[in-house]
């Protein structure tokens, strides 16, 4: 058991050599004097976070609280090898600690930077302007969680799970989240730029609001019976990503790259796509709505889709199909207009057999 006395004693002794007041050390630890004052006359003791932010503020290690271990001002040396070694095999063993869990927590103006295996401990928690950066926090379980305003930059959140959870005001910027999923979140108003999102999951209703993807790696991503609206992905890569029963709204992908892109059973509309990279894309069964397309598009498919005011200018089709779409057209708008475009033949025939005004579009020559 630890002896609170001990511990409070060398709170003390090392807040001293540090020069520091209780009120200096309650400031920097999110805490009141008294907490303070109480650790130190031994009537209570810090928890385990705490423990750790208060080793890194007065410059020790976390067995400098140890019963068992004595301080450095106090150790005495010993002549003898074997004495040594063995103590030396002593301070290696591995050291118990603490199980602790902060799920169903409020956690306000918290820093919990630099931790690592946090797994399932903040679960159900309310967090609030909160520190994680450079953290460690894969394999991280956020399930019915309110975070806002936290920073989680430069943190590694790969293969974690973020269900039915509240996202917004967040940093994510330059973060590891490979391989993790979000399910039944609304995530808004974060800033995930700069990340790397290879394989992640968006599932099972998320609405993802106002934030900001841009030069994130976002390849091979599974993108499902999701919203995507009024955000960010300048100059992404969404390599070999499927997008299927979604519907994408006022996003901007300038400089995105499309390739291998599937997009199924759900809408694309009032998309910003400038100097996008279109190859071996695929619509089909999509609703797509006042979109302007421009430079080459190569092996792509539209099948199934409706089209409404959307443009192809200045565009190179090469190989590009268009099977039983539906080209919507009210009060005077072309569901599919074609200005100053090149198409190969093929591409042009199935434009011309599906009925499309192909006055804009002249051939590649062969």
């Amino acid at each position: 058991m630890l002896n609170t006395k001990m511990i409070g004693n060398k709170i003390a002794e090392a807040r001293k050599k540090t020069n520091i007041s209780q009120a200096q050390l309650s400031e920097r630890l999110y805490i009141s004097p008294q907490a303070v004052g109480k650790w130190e006359r031994g009537e209570s003791m810090p928890d385990i976070t705490t423990f750790n932010r208060l080793a890194e503020i007065l410059g020790v290690d976390l067995n400098y609280f140890s019963e068992h271990i004595q301080t450095q001002a106090t150790e005495p040396t010993s002549p003898d090898p074997l004495i040594k070694q063995s103590d030396e095999l002593l301070f290696k063993k591995p050291e118990k600690r603490p199980s602790w869990d902060m799920s169903l927590g409020n956690w306000v103006d918290a820093d919990f930077s630099g931790l690592k295996n946090l797994h399932e401990k903040f679960s159900s928690s309310n967090m609030q302007r909160c520190k994680f950066i450079g953290s460690n926090l894969s394999g991280l379980l956020l399930r019915t969680n309110n975070v806002d305003s936290c920073d989680f930059s430069n943190s590694d959140i790969s293969r974690s799970q973020i269900q039915t959870s509240n996202l917004a005001n967040n940093i994510f910027r330059n973060c590891l989240l490979k391989e993790t999923g979000f399910s039944k979140s609304h995530i808004k108003d974060c800033d995930f730029s700069g990340s790397n999102l290879t394989g992640a999951d968006f599932k099972k209703s998320n609405y993802v609001e106002s934030c900001d993807f841009s030069e994130s790696d976002i390849t091979h991503c599974h993108i499902q019976g999701s919203s995507l609206a009024n955000s960010i992905f300048k100059n992404c890569s969404l390599k070999e990503t499927e997008v299927s029963g979604s519907h994408v709204n006022g996003c901007d992908f300038t400089d995105a790259d499309f390739t291998g892109v599937g997009f199924k059973s759900g809408a694309f509309v009032n998309n910003t796509i400038a100097n996008a990279v279109w190859n071996r894309s695929s619509f089909i069964g999509m609703q797509i709505d006042d979109v302007h397309f421009e430079g080459t598009l190569e092996d792509c498919y539209f099948e199934n889709c409706t089209f409404k005011r959307v443009t192809f200018q200045n565009s190179r089709l090469v190989n590009t199909f268009f099977k039983n779409n539906s080209l919507f057209k009210s009060r005077g708008f072309k569901g599919l207009q074609f200005t100053d475009c090149q198409a190969d033949r093929i591409t042009y025939e199935f434009l011309k057999s599906g009925k499309a005004d192909v006055i804009g579009i002249k051939l590649l020559a062969s």
